[in-house]
């Protein structure tokens, strides 16, 4: 026969088993399901060993759920130090299944290959999409452009091939399209030009594009733009411009060609410019001894000519590896003028 302490205990006991169901189940059953068919989708990998059925998916490595609903919110896959060998496979389709998904990032996974999945089309609330440092493959899908929440798109260090889909510059809200160290090739979209204001960063460095720079390009505003290590060719004198917000400008290593005295520079932003290996001509102008914060500068390999302008920190700041190869150039750091 039971005491009333007894009684008291089993009931306690109850609560707590109740309670403890009631948690397990804190994760939305829908979310759940599809993230135990990602991690079949991933071949069980070590890397979602916390991913028990048994227990609340909002509480498993790598997922964050919002507070309010608990639907799955972030899929943040990252191995910032070392390369992570455990996840092997493709992107797992199933990853378009979840609905609410605002942030998903596969970052440092070299045995993830083949394409990004053409299910993240569904993925209507995504605001960040970060895929780099993996062996992905294929074209960049022109899907992308229909994700109006998007703010970054990295998809950087990857295989990616093909053209640039033109639709990128119809997300309204992005501001960070990295495409680097990709195998893209054909010409920037000229439609790069129309990006909403103010403009977003972009990084197309190492790649195979080719082609002039847009001339719809003067009308972006960007703080920094990385266009190095491809085959642009033309004029790039419109990316400049004294009341242009840059602070970071990378043109270096390609076959641009154009006349430098006739370009002008924002004076207080600009930190960083690189225009090393091109075609560049003319003189350097005297208005680069105006800019204020200047910490790298290189002009070397080129056609420039004449007298490294005096004046500010250009010639204190900045050594001969600067300045060198090009046409003509003289005067400090560098020799004498004749």
């Amino acid at each position: 026969m039971f005491s009333v302490s007894n009684t008291i205990v089993l009931c306690f006991l109850s609560i707590l088993l109740l309670s403890s169901v009631a948690i397990s189940q804190k994760c939305n059953p829908q979310d759940k399901k599809v993230l135990l068919q990602i991690k079949k989708e991933l071949n069980n990998s070590s890397l979602l060993a916390s991913w028990n059925p048994h227990t609340d998916c909002c509480h498993w490595d790598w997922i964050d759920c919002l507070g309010t609903t608990n639907r799955v919110m972030w899929l943040v896959f990252q191995a910032p130090d070392v390369p992570d060998t455990r996840a092997i496979g493709h992107i797992p389709p199933s990853i378009g299944d979840l609905p609410f998904l605002e942030r998903f990032e596969f970052q440092n996974f070299p045995k993830i290959i083949g394409p990004i999945p053409s299910t993240f089309a569904k993925l209507k609330n995504l605001k960040y999409l970060t895929i780099t440092k993996t062996n992905v493959y294929g074209p960049i899908p022109s899907f992308l452009s229909q994700l109006k929440n998007l703010e970054t798109v990295d998809l950087s260090s990857n295989k990616l091939t093909g053209q640039i889909p033109s639709s990128l510059s119809h997300l309204p809200n992005i501001k960070l399209l990295h495409l680097g160290d990709n195998k893209l090739t054909g010409p920037i979209p000229d439609s790069f030009g129309s990006f909403k204001k103010p403009s977003p960063e972009i990084y197309l460095y190492s790649n195979k594009l080719s082609g002039p720079i847009p001339t719809s390009f003067g009308q972006l505003d960007p703080e920094r733009l990385d266009l190095s290590r491809n085959r642009l060719v033309g004029d790039a004198s419109i990316l400049f411009g004294s009341k242009k917000r840059l602070v970071y400008l990378d043109l270096s290593r390609n076959l641009l060609s154009f006349d430098f005295s006739k370009v002008d520079f924002p004076k207080k932003s600009l930190a960083i410019l690189n225009l090393n290996h091109n075609n560049i001509y003319g003189k350097i102008p005297a208005i680069v001894t105006k800019v204020e914060d200047f910490r790298e500068f290189n002009l070397s390999y080129n056609l420039l000519c004449g007298q490294i302008p005096q004046g500010g920190y250009l010639h204190t700041r900045f050594d001969v590896f600067s300045f060198y190869h090009n046409k003509c150039l003289c005067g400090s750091p560098l020799p004498k003028c004749k």
